[in-house]
């Protein structure tokens, strides 16, 4: 079974799906860190981001592979601590939107989800790399509210941040995520909205398990 959720930058969807994946004993497909970990080797390795033929040669380097803890790794090496730098974070929607490396990431996300049960999110798992997931969930939240959720999570790894440049980011972020030529952020028609600007991670976890649970049974 896949449980694909979708949403923007801060949403919740991430601890949402590790959540939905741990009371469930699915395996959690951390998609946002697989683009994370391309855009840390892009950087690393100086690859142009205009120039196919370096993007190609640099995909063709990557390895990646989910240990348990949602520890990552690249080339045999820990990132799950790296990727989440703010040099990473300026850069992968830039790195995100690139053909190629889209095409190698749902290659791999596909082929890790033939032989068991994931919850995956991102930007376009129910409309592109699991198009017949068996449920789909489109989470949202205010984009102020987003921002202060990312806020918060920032004050407290890095201390002295100002709110206004996080809000800023955070919306051009969106404006980046949903204009996109490729692949870019939108909800599938048949998935079901989850606003989480009023929910704690709890509720909105809550909230997806009563519904797959509910269909589940009204199915059977």
């Amino acid at each position: 079974m896949i449980i694909a959720i979708d949403g923007p930058a801060a949403s919740g969807k991430s601890t949402t799906a590790k959540k939905v994946a741990e009371k469930l004993s699915f395996t959690h497909l951390d998609t946002g860190a697989m683009y994370r970990a391309v855009t840390l080797f892009f950087l690393d390795n100086k690859t142009v981001l205009s120039d196919p033929d370096q993007i190609q040669y640099a995909v063709n380097l990557i390895r990646l592979k989910f240990l348990k803890d949602q520890i990552l790794l690249m080339n045999d090496v820990d990132v799950s601590a790296e990727i989440r730098t703010g040099r990473v974070t300026e850069f992968v929607s830039e790195v995100s939107a690139l053909q190629q490396v889209r095409e190698k990431m749902v290659y791999l996300q596909r082929e890790i989800a033939k032989f068991q049960d994931v919850v995956v999110e991102g930007r376009d798992i129910g409309t592109h790399v699991f198009p017949d997931a068996k449920f789909k969930f489109f989470i949202v939240a205010d984009v102020e509210e987003r921002a202060r959720r990312r806020y918060d999570e920032l004050k407290n790894k890095f201390g002295d941040i100002n709110f206004n440049d996080v809000l800023l980011d955070l919306k051009g972020r969106d404006k980046k995520d949903a204009s996109r030529k490729i692949s870019p952020l939108k909800k599938a028609e048949d998935a079901i909205v989850i606003d989480t600007t009023s929910l704690t991670i709890d509720e909105q976890v809550d909230e997806i398990i009563d519904i797959i649970n509910n269909k589940i049974h009204n199915r059977s």
